[in-house]
């Protein structure tokens, strides 16, 4: 069975499967899912907890006598597996299929994985844990739903904010789960219960924002011009190379070029973007940009990416970090269909 972290709390509320496996690339989120399975497993009679850690050269017979032994205190025990790399090799696979033919009934099996790939996916042992129990997926929290997120945590601290102090929040703290949840609870704090003053929050919350490259091919996509300029001189300041934040915003001007081409054809775009490795969340977004955006125009942002590219090499003109930014405020302000 496959689970998304938000529809965990639910599951839990109703049942207790014998095999959970929690994994995802947001740190936050997954440790919060293995904080609520480790809660629900305690109430259900599982008292005591028993952790491994897979490093180079663990011992795989370790887990295979801790999944058959009974717990100490004659209670359930959660028996914690920690798969930093997400490779447990062939040993441990066939370790992990073996426990999950046949789970111990005293014993919860609590499996946290980094996000795996889908070759690693399908693989026998993922497989195993999905049939024996639980898997849950922890994606990160996406720019747009940021806002709505800082808002559901403030809830539970009987804090609320208007939408321009959600949107605040959320520029301060994007790409940084962890230290949002940080500067929050640092709100309950400062401020009483209630109305959240902007005033209160602009004193309060520090600037921890950290962007990436994609940051800032959503943000061009999206039209958000404020966000895309914010991205671009979040990464100068970061270090970040511009020839990687080059790379990211010109392969996704070329497949939306690619994508209005198409459809100029007369070619479904659910077809196209399947075509140019389009998927989930950039689905929406790059229809909306296929849309808006005249073809002209992204062709136009597609040559100056390779201007661009010229000046990072030092054999073209312009500052890479202002050239970017130009970039990003032509496509907004000239190029609508």
């Amino acid at each position: 069975m496959n689970l998304r972290a938000e529809h965990l709390a639910a599951h839990l509320a109703k049942q207790l499967a014998p095999v959970y496996a929690i994994h995802g690339d947001e740190p936050l989120l997954a440790l919060e899912a293995a904080d609520a399975v480790r809660a629900a497993a305690r109430r259900r009679g599982f008292p005591e907890r028993e952790v491994l850690q897979v490093e180079r050269g663990f011992d795989w017979s370790e887990f295979a006598h801790a999944g058959a032994a009974r717990s100490l205190f004659g209670g359930g025990k959660i028996l914690e597996l920690r798969l930093p790399s997400g490779k447990p090799g062939a040993q441990g696979g066939e370790a992990i299929a073996e426990y999950c033919s046949d789970p111990n009934p005293e014993n919860l099996l609590l499996a946290t994985l980094p996000r795996l790939d889908r070759a690693t996916q399908g693989s026998a042992w993922f497989g195993a844990l999905a049939r024996a129990g639980v898997v849950v997926d922890v994606f990160p929290v996406e720019r747009a739903r940021l806002a709505a997120w800082i808002g559901e945590r403030l809830a539970r601290q009987k804090q609320r904010g208007s939408r321009e102090v959600l949107e605040f929040l959320a520029e301060r703290v994007e790409g940084n789960l962890l230290a949002a949840h940080q500067e929050v609870q640092k709100l309950v704090l400062l401020a009483p219960a209630g109305e959240l003053a902007l005033e209160t929050v602009r004193e309060a919350v520090a600037n921890v924002a950290r962007y990436d490259a994609y940051a800032a091919s959503e943000a061009l996509l999206a039209g958000d011009t404020a966000r895309y300029v914010r991205v671009i001189d979040g990464l100068r300041g970061e270090g970040e190379a511009p020839t990687h934040v080059l790379w990211a915003i010109s392969e996704e001007l070329r497949a939306l070029a690619r994508v209005q081409a198409g459809a100029a054809a007369g070619r479904s775009l659910d077809e196209l973007l399947r075509e140019n490795r389009v998927w989930g969340a950039r689905q929406q977004p790059m229809k909306a940009a296929a849309r808006r955006l005249a073809r002209a125009a992204v062709e136009r942002s597609c040559l100056r990416c390779a201007q661009i590219d010229r000046a990072i090499k030092g054999v073209g003109r312009g500052e890479p970090w202002q050239e970017l930014v130009k970039l990003g405020l032509e496509l907004a302000y000239g190029s609508e269909a």
